[in-house]
């Protein structure tokens, strides 16, 4: 099971590429704020998960970019604490 930290991470990871777009790269920010947040974690999840789905139907990212982001979202639906 993936770790809120672990996943965050990736996403930090992802918004450093130069493939992916300003506007994509500041939506994967916002998702990484909302993992932050002071909610109870499933509130954060789903909030941060429909944003990267959101991402993932972009189409001005690259396929496997895409493929990338939506295993994320769904690394996030499934985040425990």
């Amino acid at each position: 099971m993936a770790s809120t930290h672990s996943v965050k991470t990736r996403i930090e990871r992802l918004t450093d590429d130069p493939e992916i777009p300003d506007d994509v790269s500041r939506k994967m920010q916002e998702a990484i704020e909302k993992l932050a947040g002071e909610d109870e974690l499933s509130v954060r999840a789903n909030s941060a998960a429909s944003i990267l789905q959101e991402i993932g139907n972009d189409p001005n990212i690259s396929q496997h970019m895409r493929t990338e982001i939506w295993n994320l979202a769904s690394k996030v639906e499934n985040l425990e604490e």
